[in-house]
């Protein structure tokens, strides 16, 4: 099946925010925000911009007639500013104009007096000076420190990685307006519309019954619209509810790149043991993440980079830690991966330096410690149903990775000014939200008269394909023509209490409710049927829109089995509720069974770099996934694509620069590069593993909204490994993302920056390169 909505996606139907007609008197708002990267207020004068024509008003936190407060987590973030300011860009007030150019022009003459402090961007800087978010958090397993003493090989190092802007084409937006009984109604680009409703309710001081927030779609997300949508919609429902006036907003860019968070930006310090045999003994990790001015999400993101810290391996002695820094800077937040990629990238970085080290390849030490069904996670969840060493055999094969190898070797002996490098990155995700609660979800089925039928879900489309395998699994079900089902907006007075759509569990749980709905709607219409055709109840069977009698089938139409089932006065309407069963994790033991499954894949990624000019250009990416048994691979494939391009436009020209002030300074797309044509590989092979799939998973075909991202991470130390063939001297730094410019200056580096400690089975310096 298609994505029903690729048509008019294409043709430029689809309806989006900026496409809803708006209400006549509809004004329109812009977000006055700090001047500074951290300080006090001492005065602001708004005396000259409410002078200005069509300016209808300023709203400030003292409009407010709730609380002041949209932290999620944590209760660590106003909605406007009241004294103190935290980063730049950091809301202070909402000017409400008849459109959107006055306001701007408002914005302007707003004067604002304050003291400034010290700024600080760092995470290891806000550690020493003891800012952090909220407690750290650390996972263990075994005895690290007696297992070092068994080691053969150790060795030290650091890695950074940087942040990322989404860059979601549909800046964030909200449209507001007063209904009955001072109510009040809101479209929002959002990924989760209960946040959205629940904030707004707070803020307002009103019952959250009194709001209702629709979403038709989004024009992308990625994780940036799962929390920080919420700010931007309650901002216009306030104005809309203190002036009883739609409230539009939308976010130029340079505004939503400015004062909405990133991916998290992580620095890391490793330490990993190796056995003579290359099995990873012991790995010790502490992570500091940097968070922003505020929580946000970093507390569940903060969860899921210790989780993912081992990847793909199994390693019996670890002890991983997490700091979330408080930083001058937006709150970071939600983006695809939710902070798995910095714990891979991290491992993955160990496990280079240590190959680095014993002149050997890293795929050498990555086969090798695969983990295996009924090995341990270091959570304390058990492996089951284990596909990782599968998928990187098959690659192996499949792709002949030793031709690969020996194509290389000559390529690099036979070239001086560009050298060729191949990698091999393992992919384990584990699928499920880490907070159990959140695991569930609701789909309200109808059945029409004629046989049409409506399905209502928490799910939000934003590209991804998710409202497509809704209709795949109800038309399945049902036994009808996809082009009888309509999925409707996500509405909060239709499906409420919803999880956002993230964590790659959109189809997964709100597919299970809508299976489930249409489940007891099937039965009962094969009870209805049962009782007109006068007939046993195993007789019967609904199959390809008609009634079947003991594999016969009737001139019964689905039709009209519909419209009679509805003349008896049969519910043709059910609301499917979903929980995901088995997943539970204990924070006071930091063990659990916390995942429904997990995703395993290999990818191959091979670049040549232009060693004169420090270019370089991917010529492959060899994939192969586990999809389970995918339910619509056209989907599928596109997302494995899309993830990992995005993967590797973090790990490669990607690069966020902050002036000293806190200001973003790549604040537009003439600063922030993103992959464009001339930058994704040439050529990109995907493979589906053969595998029966996942109980869990609906229709047994796997989540891959985020498991592929990860496939991008294989970009960095291919690129790292064809420098290394051209300085052979020189040991390049785990610094994400490797640009042109960083891979040029590796290239003729002369110096070796400070490199592992190399540390003999005594625990005694053997070797130590500055």
């Amino acid at each position: 099946m298609k994505n029903v909505d690729s048509i008019n996606h294409v043709t430029g139907k689809s309806v989006y925010l900026d496409d809803i007609p708006v209400q006549k008197g509809t004004l329109h708002a812009v977000v006055f925000g700090s001047p500074v990267g951290h300080g006090k207020i001492k005065s602001v004068d708004y005396a000259e911009a409410k002078k200005l024509p069509g300016i209808a008003a300023i709203i400030t936190h003292e409009d407010i007639t709730g609380d002041n407060q949209i932290g999620g987590i944590i209760e660590d973030e106003p909605l406007f500013a009241e004294e103190e300011l935290h980063f730049y860009g950091q809301p202070i007030a909402l000017i409400v104009a008849k459109d959107a150019f006055t306001a701007r022009k408002a914005k302007t003459l707003i004067k604002v007096d304050v003291e400034e402090y010290d700024v600080v961007t760092d995470p290891r800087e806000a550690f020493k000076r003891g800012d952090l978010l909220f407690p750290s958090r650390s996972f263990q397993m075994g005895i690290v420190e007696e297992a070092w003493k068994t080691c053969e090989y150790i060795f030290e190092g650091r890695a950074d990685i940087g942040g990322q802007e989404h860059l979601y084409i549909e800046t964030q937006g909200s449209y507001a307006y007063p209904t009955d009984n001072g109510s009040i109604k809101i479209h929002s680009s959002t990924q989760g519309p209960t946040a959205v409703q629940k904030t707004a309710a707070r803020v307002l001081g009103l019952p959250m019954h009194r709001i209702e927030v629709d979403v038709a779609r989004l024009g992308g997300a990625f994780g940036g619209k799962e929390d920080q949508a919420s700010g931007f919609a309650t901002m216009v429902a306030l104005a809309a509810y203190v002036m009883k006036k739609p409230v539009k907003i939308t976010l130029d860019r340079p505004d939503d790149m400015q004062m909405t968070g990133k991916r998290h930006p992580y620095s890391a310090d490793y330490k990993i043991g190796l056995s003579k045999d290359l099995k990873i003994v012991a790995y010790q990790t502490t992570l500091y993440q940097n968070g922003g001015a505020a929580s946000d999400l970093s507390p569940a993101i903060m969860e899921r980079t210790l989780f993912h810290s081992t990847n793909s391996y199994y390693v019996p002695n670890t002890f991983v830690t997490v700091h979330s820094c408080k930083t001058n800077l937006p709150p970071n937040t939600a983006f695809r991966g939710f902070g798995a990629p910095q714990g891979v990238f991290t491992i993955e970085s160990a496990i280079a330096q240590a190959a680095d080290e014993l002149n050997i390849p890293a795929y050498k030490i990555q086969e090798i410690n695969f983990i295996r069904d009924g090995q341990e996670f270091q959570y304390g969840q058990i492996a089951e149903n284990v596909n990782n060493k599968a998928t990187y055999d098959q690659a192996i094969k499949q792709y002949d990775f030793d031709q690969i190898q020996k194509e290389t070797t000559d390529f690099n002996k036979k070239h001086v000014d560009k050298k060729r490098g191949v990698s091999i990155m393992p992919v384990c995700f584990g699928i499920s939200f880490t907070k159990t609660p959140m695991n569930q979800a609701r789909s309200l089925v109808h059945i029409y008269q004629d046989g049409s039928v409506g399905i209502s879900t928490g799910a939000i489309e934003m590209g991804q394909g998710v409202n497509t395998k809704i209709i795949q699994v109800a038309a399945g079900i049902l036994s009808i023509s996809t082009d009888k089902i309509k999925v409707e907006s996500t509405n909060t007075t239709r499906v409420a209490n919803t999880s956002p759509t993230a964590a790659s569990t959109g189809a997964d749980l709100n597919g299970h409710a809508t299976r489930l709905a249409c489940e007891v709607l099937i039965n009962r219409l094969r009870h209805s049927a049962v009782e007109s055709l006068k007939c046993n109840d195993e007789e019967v069977e609904i199959k390809d829109e008609y009634v079947y009698l003991n594999g016969e089938k009737t001139k019964v139409h689905w039709n009209e089995l519909v419209e009679a089932a509805f003349l008896k006065r049969v519910c043709l309407t059910e609301n499917g509720h979903y929980a995901t069963p088995k997943i539970n994790f204990d924070k006071t033991k930091e063990k659990g069974h916390p995942f429904a499954y997990h995703v395993y894949g290999t990818a191959i990624t091979q670049v040549i770099v232009d060693c004169v000019r420090g270019t370089y250009e991917f010529d492959k990416v060899q994939i192969v996934h586990d999809f389970g048994k995918s339910m619509n691979p056209t989907i599928d494939f596109g997302q494995v694509e899309g993830a990992l391009v995005q993967g590797m436009g973090w790990m490669t020209m990607e690069e966020l620069a902050f002036h000293p002030n806190g200001k973003l300074a790549s604040e537009s797309l003439s600063t922030y590069k993103v992959p464009d044509i001339y930058a994704v590989p040439k050529s990109v092979d995907i493979e589906a593993l053969e595998t029966e799939g996942a109980e869990l998973a609906i229709l047994k075909s796997k989540a891959v909204g985020e498991p592929p991202f990860l496939y991008g991470i294989g970009a960095f130390f291919a690129i790292r490994n064809a420098v290394k063939s051209f300085n052979s001297s020189h040991k390049p730094t785990f610094r994400a993302p490797y640009t042109h410019e960083k891979t040029l200056m590796d290239l003729y580096a002369t110096s070796l920056a400070k490199g592992a400690v190399k540390k003999s089975k005594d625990g005694s310096v053997s070797e130590a390169e500055v």
